[in-house]
């Protein structure tokens, strides 16, 4: 059968092109999809040719394994959808399961049956579609292991920021901050369980902000700062923020972005640790004793607790695809999270 896929043609153009699918192998499934989410992080780097050219997508995502930045490319890797046909080796119960998968944009995808990974009871399609953001989330709460009492601060409250907000909320954590320039962010943090979100834009409200984390007292400063705003210049506001021994966790990818970074003064001074974090590996201080299996439990207990389609700001059908990447482009302030419906 023929699916529609969304292809990524070049700096700032997408299409909607009709493909013929590969016939079912045994142990494949065939997926029509309800949703899929657009990673504005990721994808707008993909959208603008700003991805480094030389290294795959991510070699963690079946569908993107060894596949570089060459247009036209397809980019995208949360899907909800049903399987409607199965391969001889598949069981038919199967059919007509609800799952999800890492796979491109597209109305419909063939892919292994251990590719997709199946909805538990009780969990809404629309929620389950931020099952990769919310891996994302809980990786990187466990990279910066935030502890009892201490002060947290999440810079950029984009869907991975409030994400990432939702879930320090449960914490028993003595202060949660957020600094984001968007005024509809802001509120979504609110709705996420943030305490108070800052404008990096206003110098008096990063001036409150520092007296709130107490930053010129002994033992005061943020004890970790999650960096999610996309733009390497914010580690520097980061850095400022840090208390003594404190933890900078970058889920940020930059691409071939760069920036002025200043690790002299209060970087220097202060024992400051950064925190690589990305989602495709689990740390080595837990690989141990956690899996990905581990993981997505924990992941879908919190979606179903949080239910992130709150944060969805546009609901899109999928004709409408350039507009989306449009709209993310020129008017990023306007949106929280777009998603694709595919439904009839």
């Amino acid at each position: 059968m023929k699916a529609q896929q969304l292809c990524f043609m070049g700096s700032h153009q997408v299409e909607i092109r009709e493909q013929q699918l590969p016939s079912l192998q045994p142990d494949q499934v065939l997926v029509k999809n309800l949703y899929s989410a657009i990673s504005a992080g990721t994808e707008m780097l993909v959208y603008r040719g700003q991805l480094p050219t030389a290294m795959s997508l991510d070699e963690s995502l079946g569908a993107s394994e060894a596949q570089t930045i060459n247009y036209p490319t397809q980019y995208g890797y949360a899907c909800v959808g049903r399987i409607e046909e199965v391969g001889q080796d598949v069981g038919v119960d199967w059919v007509g399961k609800t799952v999800f998968s890492f796979q491109p944009h597209a109305s419909h995808h063939v892919c292994a049956i251990d590719g997709v990974i199946l909805l538990p009871e009780g969990v809404d399609p629309k929620d389950a579609v931020f099952l990769a953001n919310m891996e994302t989330a809980v990786n990187l709460v466990q990279d910066g292991n935030p502890r009892l009492g201490e002060r947290v601060v999440v810079l950029g409250q984009g869907i991975v920021g409030l994400l990432v907000s939702s879930v320090l909320a449960e914490f028993p954590l003595a202060d949660l901050y957020a600094v984001e320039s968007i005024d509809g962010r802001r509120k979504l943090a609110g709705q996420a369980g943030v305490q108070a979100t800052f404008s990096p834009e206003a110098d008096k409200e990063i001036n409150v902000l520092q007296e709130k984390l107490k930053l010129n007292e002994v033992c005061g400063g943020a004890d970790v700062v999650f960096e999610l705003t996309g733009s390497p210049t914010s580690l520097n506001l980061a850095v400022d923020l840090s208390a003594y021994s404190g933890r900078i966790v970058v889920g940020s990818w930059y691409g071939t972005k760069s920036g002025n970074i200043n690790l002299g003064e209060r970087f220097h001074r202060n024992r400051i640790a950064i925190i690589s974090s990305q989602v495709s590996t689990i740390s080595p201080e837990l690989s141990g004793r956690w899996d990905k299996a581990r993981r997505f439990s924990v992941v879908w207990g919190l979606i179903q607790r949080c239910q992130p389609s709150q944060f969805v700001s546009h609901n899109l059908e999928f004709a409408k695809a350039a507009e989306a990447y449009r709209l993310l482009d020129d008017s990023p302030q306007n949106t929280a999270q777009i998603i694709f419906d595919y439904r009839d």
